[in-house]
This record gives C-alpha cells, structure tokens and sequence, in this order.
C-alpha cells in the first residue's frame, strides 16, 4: 500500500495537469469539491515564500523554551506569577481596528459573516458593494487608509481616560496583519494604510509612561471565511489562499465547547500561528499578550505551551513584566490572568483576573450606527471588577481614517475625571475582606455585563490600600447620609478602630458614628464629581 503521503501527491499533480489542459473556474465553490488537506497544502503554498523566517523563527522559540527559566510544560508554568503592575493597574484600553471597519456594518464578524449565505450580512454586502466573486473582502484593504490617524493623540486620550495600559487587536479573525509582519504580505505595513500600526501605537504609548501590550486572534482564522467556498466567491481563488487562510469548515459544537470541535487544522498552520504570535513579541515586546478562545483548540494546545514559555523567558532575559490574558481552556489558570468576555464575577476572585467589555453594546469595531455605554455604567462596572480583585479592559472601535468617534472620546474623558479624582480608591488597591454590600447584583457569565442594574445608595464597594480602607459609595444618597453596615462594629469590621473618614476629592468635615450595626457618615451639601464617589476611612485593626 501506497504512503498517504504518496497518494497525496499523485493526486495533487493530477489535479494540476487536469488543470492545466481544462482551465477551471478559480472562484467556484471549493466546498466538498476538495478535501481539506488539498485546501490546505493551496494555503501553505501560498505562503511558502516565508518558509525560512518562519522555521527561523520556529528555531528561536524553541531555544528560548530550552534556556530560560520556564519549559514548554504546565507544571513549570502553572509557578508564573501575574507582575504587579498589571495588579495595580486596573483598567486599560482594547482597540478592535483594521479592515473590517470599512464597511462599518455589524460587527468585526462582517468579513466572514458576508459570505455566510443565511446571514443578512451576505445579501446587504452585494447591495452595497456588489457580488462576493466581484467584490471581496480583500478590496476594502485600499478603503482602508487610516489618512486621519495620530497615534500621540490616542495615546494621550487614553492616558486622559485614566487607563494604565493599551491592547491593541495586532491580528484579528479576518487574517490582516496592523504591523509589519516578515511573514505575510497582508498587513498594515504593506498595504492600506502603509503604516506599521503597532509599531506607531507602541512608542506613542510607551511615550505616555503607559504599557503596552497586543492581542492575537489568528487561530480563528484557519475557518473564519469557509463560507466563501460554498458559492461562487474569491474565497475559493488559490491565489488570494495567503490572504483567507485555509479557509476550512469550521466543525463546532453547538455550544463551542472546544473539546468537542472537530475543526482541520493542520501542523503547518499551527506552526505557523506560533511563528506569527512569536515575531509579535520579538518586535514589539507586548507586555500583555491576549489570545481569543480558540487557540485552545486541541490541535493548538502544544503551540500555545511551546508559546507561554517562549513569552515568558523572552520577558524574563529581555526585563519585560508580561501576562498573557487566558480565555476560556486556552491554558492552564494559574499560567496568566483568566479574561471573562463581556462578563463579571459574583463574589472576590483570589486570582487576579479581568474583564474585557467594549463601549458599544453592539460591536467589538468601528459602526456607522452603533449603541454606547455611559461613562456612568462604566465607571460603576470599573469600581466593581476592581472590588473583587479584577481589572477592566475597555475596548474601543475607531473609524477606518484613525479617528475615534465624539461619543466614545467624550466618554472616555468622562471616565478620566472620576478618575482624576477618585484613582487613589482604584489603582494600586486590593480587595478588603468582602467586595461590598447593597441591593444591586451583577449577573455573571458571558454576555451579561451590560444587564447590571441602576445601582443604589445603599450600594458599596471596597477596596484598601495599606491602613487605608476605601469605601465607595454608587449613588449620591439624597439625605446626605452614608450608611454603611459592613463597617458596623459588630459586623465584618468587627475589632477594626475607625480614626477618621475624609470624603476623596473633597476639603468639607465628614462627621461619622459608629455603631454596633453600621457606620453612619454625614456627607457634605456639595459632591466632589459625578456617578460615584469614595470615602477614604484610616483604620487600624
């Protein structure tokens, strides 16, 4: 019996010679016309011009997983521990921006949702900008021009909005690359904007005094646009494979439970996925490195550890404090800081973790017509997370020019100005010995942290610094009194003695007394700000 190998092969030159004398139709559907070793070996030749820096690459990871201090296993890396900067930093900026903000539709999903044939996406696409085998995704690239874009004004925006660190998408779903990549001809470098957009954003942040890190989503994109080969579409054309990637049927589990996905995904591109997250780190040395949840996907999960040690030794031979935000089963928990998406926690987590959440209520990118949360809810969102031992990191979606909608710049400063005022109760704190107390719950898991409740007055959350215990109080009481009972001396402060409480961002006498049951404190006529306000309590156990 012949080698599959073998076979393979014959197959494929027969297939080239059928080619060559009955010149086919390069934009028919590929779907169950071709099996998913024949799309994937189009894929890797479409990139084989890379094979050396990408085996260079390979060679680098491989000996820095061999000399530093962690190995390509989870016992040694389950001994990581999250770098204190990102503990005190507690809230930061996400930024979803490349290719998909052209349309402006939807949301970062349009690029494979507008060859989805049953989603409404695929028929709004061809009236707007015609049929998919006219017009593909990979023509937006020259719309997208960033002509408007200054990356010292963003940085400065974010620095103004409080946020101690910047994530930029480095790679989203759609396979664009906003740096310059020496592995692939798709990216910001090279086309579109013609600029290295990581690159810019990291030294006009850093120039600010903020971290920098980048997220990496190119796992998803070994399916993300199998749509395009089940009808007539450039999807299918081989010489745009570089650009829509495998391409293969995505096999999930109605659940996505990851376990369950039977999807293809060859060694090649999963090699080529840790190639790729690699460059980003030599280059631009992230000090937060974010993957979405497919890279735990099975046929990654040798990578993605091969990957956590490369990072880690990486950031301890080169003096860079990094974290990688874990989602889902990507790794194991304690290699990084767990990301809930678009979810909060019920109760003080004991390790740190995070939430990433975006502005829009609608979309992760930039849309023409989109719905945003308050600086309000935000802000309350923040003081929460931050009170159970959690950071927020708040994802933005600029438009194709550079330029960040009024809506989400005005915001943002809002939230600056608490901060401005009230930082001393967020950064640098830990939680006391409960988050808070109060009528208001959040709803926990995915997809609920915009179903939060007006909070109350009789809503507080804690957290401390040192002898210094903070109370922050989540709406102004009408009758000037704080009522606090967690700080009564006969409930959780229990043996605590209060010295004095001083209202944050305020000259005015706070008087207080103090009770079995409560602490009771009399506010000033006049609040320091808008949407919360902290009481800053000098206590001694």
């Amino acid at each position: 019996m012949m080698p599959t190998k073998t076979l393979l092969i014959i197959r494929l030159l027969t297939c080239s010679l059928a080619f060559s004398q009955n010149p086919a139709d390069p934009l028919a559907p590929t779907h169950d016309t071709k099996s998913a070793a024949e799309i994937d070996h189009e894929w890797q030749v479409s990139v084989s011009k890379y094979d050396n820096k990408r085996a260079e690459i390979l060679r680098e990871v491989d000996r820095q997983d061999a000399t530093g201090p962690y190995r390509a296993d989870w016992e040694t890396l389950r001994k990581f521990e999250i770098p204190q900067w990102y503990r005190d930093a507690k809230f930061g900026i996400f930024i979803h921006w490349s290719v998909f903000s052209v349309p402006g539709s939807q949301n970062e999903w349009y690029p494979r949702n507008m060859y989805q044939q049953k989603d409404p996406a695929f028929k709004e696409h061809i009236q707007r900008f015609g049929p998919q085998d006219k017009f593909g995704y990979k023509d937006f690239i020259p719309q997208f021009k960033a002509e408007r874009w200054d990356p010292a004004d963003w940085a400065r925006l974010f620095k103004q909005a409080g946020a101690r660190y910047v994530v930029p998408v480095a790679e989203h779903h759609d396979g664009f690359a906003m740096y310059n990549s020496d592995l692939s001809d798709w990216s910001a470098a090279k086309m579109g904007p013609k600029r290295d957009v990581i690159g810019d954003l990291a030294k006009a942040v850093r120039a600010e005094g903020l971290h920098f890190g980048t997220s990496y989503h190119r796992a998803e994109h070994n399916w993300f646009f199998d749509g395009g080969r089940t009808f007539r579409s450039d999807v299918n054309d081989p010489k745009y494979a570089s650009l829509y990637g495998p391409a293969h049927a995505w096999l999930s589990d109605p659940k996505q439970m990851l376990l369950n996905d039977w999807t293809y995904v060859s060694p090649e591109y999963a090699n080529d996925w840790l190639a790729r997250a690699a460059e980003i780190v030599q280059k631009y040395h992230p000090e937060v490195m974010y993957f979405d949840w497919w890279a735990g996907q099975s046929n990654y999960r040798r990578n993605v550890t091969r990957f956590a040690a490369f990072y880690y030794n990486f950031g301890a031979a080169n003096g860079i404090p990094g974290v990688i935000d874990i989602k889902d089963y990507d790794f194991d928990w304690h290699a990084g800081a767990r990301d809930f998406e678009r979810g909060l926690r019920e109760d003080i987590e004991p390790q740190h973790w995070q939430t990433d959440t975006s502005i829009s209520n609608l979309s992760w990118g930039y849309l023409e017509h989109d719905e945003f949360k308050s600086a309000d809810f935000i802000v309350h969102q923040l003081i929460d997370i931050v009170s159970k031992n959690g950071n927020l990191l708040l994802n933005i979606g600029p438009r194709p020019d550079g330029t960040i909608p009024d809506e989400v710049r005005n915001t943002l400063l809002d939230i600056g100005t608490w901060l401005t005022v009230n930082g001393e109760a967020i950064y640098d704190t830990t939680p006391w010995k409960i988050y808070g107390e109060g009528p208001t719950k959040v709803q926990p898991g995915f997809g609920h942290d915009k179903d939060t409740k007006p909070y109350t007055s009789e809503d507080f959350r804690f957290t401390q610094k040192g002898y210094t215990l903070y109370a922050i109080g989540m709406a102004w009481p009408t009758d000037g009194r704080a009522v606090i009972h967690a700080l009564g001396s006969a409930e959780q402060a229990k043996g605590m003695q209060i010295s004095s409480v001083e209202l944050v961002g305020s000259d005015a006498k706070v008087e207080f007394h103090r009770t079995g049951d409560a602490l009771d404190v009399q506010l000033p006529a006049q609040t320091p700000g808008k949407y919360a306000y902290a009481l800053r309590i000098s206590a001694t156990q």
